[in-house]
C-alpha cells in the first residue's frame, strides 16, 4: 500500500463525515470527498506538517464545498435569469443552446450600454464590479443598466 493511500484509508471516513455536516447531501458529501483527496494527491508536497493531516484534508473539503456552492448559486441565478426572461411569453423553457441562440437574436437589436452590459453578466459571468470598471461607472449604475436590459428584452417577447 502507497503512502497516499494509507491517507486515503485513515483519513476517507472523517472528510466524508466532516463534508455531510456541512451540506446534510450524502452524494454531494461523497463528491466532494473524492475532489478533496484528488485535489491532496495533487497537492501532497505542499503539505508541510504544520498541523494534522486531518486539519489539512478538511480545509481543502471545506474550500471544495465551498467552491461548489458558488458554482452552483452561480448556475441557478442563471437559471433563474433566462427563467425570468422568458416567462413573458413561453410555456417552458430548458437552459440549452437553443435558449442561449433565442437570447442572442433578441440582444442582436438591443441598443447600447443594455446590449454589451447584459452579454458581459449573463454570457460572461462578469461581476457587476467588474462590469463598472469597463464603462468608468459605479456598480449601482451596472446593476441598473443589467436589470433594465432584462426588462427591455422581455418586453421584446411580449
Amino acid at each position: 500500500m502507497t503512502e497516499f493511500e494509507e491517507i486515503y484509508s485513515e483519513y476517507f471516513e472523517d472528510v466524508y463525515r466532516y463534508v455531510l455536516c456541512l451540506c446534510r447531501n450524502e452524494s454531494i458529501a461523497e463528491d466532494i470527498t473524492q475532489e478533496t483527496f484528488f485535489k491532496a494527491l495533487k497537492n501532497i508536497d505542499s503539505f508541510k506538517g504544520d498541523c494534522k493531516m486531518s486539519v489539512w484534508l478538511c480545509q481543502i473539503a471545506k474550500n471544495s464545498y465551498f467552491s461548489y456552492l458558488k458554482k452552483e448559486q452561480n448556475n441557478f441565478e442563471r437559471f433563474e435569469d433566462i427563467v425570468d426572461i422568458f416567462d413573458a411569453g413561453f410555456e417552458q423553457i430548458l437552459v440549452d443552446d437553443d435558449s442561449a441562440f433565442e437570447i442572442h437574436k433578441l440582444l442582436h437589436n438591443l441598443e447600447e450600454p443594455y446590449k454589451e452590459v447584459f452579454t458581459l453578466r449573463f454570457f460572461g459571468d462578469l461581476p457587476f464590479l467588474k462590469i463598472a470598471e469597463l464603462f468608468g461607472k459605479t456598480e449601482s449604475w451596472a446593476r441598473v443598466t443589467y436589470h433594465r436590459a432584462r426588462i427591455k428584452l422581455k418586453e421584446k417577447l411580449i
